[in-house]
């Protein structure tokens, strides 16, 4: 009798341990890569000036491996398809090229949510969006991208404001809803200089050439930056609370090898 008990323990586990295996490659299997590592299958681009899919000059291309954006002309890659409720994770590093009008000043880029309405609808550049910042000293760094209208917006928790630097995010602050601008991230350099190579004190951020990852979380009206695993800004109320994705072009060289997508079932 206990070795039967014993084998019907046996099975049971087994069964557990398979069920439990199943489950998380079920969840692995639902993780989209939005880069395929090949080419920009599921992104068109948009140029300033020149519009969809005429990218002359190269801007936005694959070599190797990794999406190359040089950052030469203003512009975007931007996904087929609208998300909603998910963990966003990129992988980037900056390069070392430059292009007026910031071949001095700090490299920007960005990773753009939740973006709507036509292609170049905010200055003739980029869609209307949330941005996740990317930028010297100032990597997660949030900036509605918007029109100024109720339509695009977020609120974030702030620290008590200080003479000379802006909105910053601060867990236990006050919430503040901003309908364009920015919200900067909780460690942000209040000596920040919008120079080449700035690096803050307190920067998560890895030195030049180093592979940092930024994980955008979306959940409902929520986004959570998180970068290099530490969460750095949090906004609530945001709208829209979906759209699509844009990886932005703005005079700087950059490189990235991992975008992946995985969705997020509302609680």
């Amino acid at each position: 009798m206990r070795g039967l008990n014993f084998s019907v323990l046996v099975v049971i586990i087994a069964l557990l341990v398979a069920t439990g295996d199943a489950a998380a490659q079920s969840a692995r299997s639902k993780t989209v890569k939005l880069f395929n590592g090949k080419n920009l299958k599921g992104w068109y681009v948009f140029i300033e000036k020149r519009g969809r899919e005429n990218d002359v000059k190269k801007v936005f291309t694959v070599h190797d491996g990794l999406i190359h954006v040089s950052g030469e002309e203003y512009g975007s890659i931007i996904t087929n398809e609208e998300y909603e409720n998910y963990t966003l994770t990129v992988e980037f590093k900056w390069g070392d090229r430059t292009y007026a009008p910031r071949e001095d000043r700090a490299r920007d880029n960005g990773i753009l949510l939740h973006s709507t309405g036509p292609d170049g609808g905010y200055r003739g550049i980029w869609m209307r969006s949330i941005e996740c910042q990317l930028i010297e000293g100032g990597s997660g760094d949030f900036l509605v991208v918007g029109d100024g209208s109720e339509n695009y917006a977020l609120t974030a928790t702030v620290a008590p404001k200080q003479e000379g630097r802006g909105n910053v995010y601060s867990p236990s602050g006050t919430p503040l809803t901003i309908h364009s601008g920015r919200i900067d991230w909780f460690d942000r350099d209040p000596a920040w200089k919008d120079v080449k190579g700035f690096r803050g004190a307190k920067d998560i951020e890895k030195p030049l050439g180093a592979w940092n990852t930024m994980v955008c979380v979306a959940e409902g009206d929520t986004v959570s930056i998180y970068l290099n695993g530490t969460l750095v800004n949090q906004a609530t109320q945001v709208k829209p609370a979906k759209g699509r994705i844009q990886i932005q072009s703005e005079g700087a060289e950059l490189f990235v090898r991992k975008v992946e997508l995985a969705p997020l079932r509302r609680k």
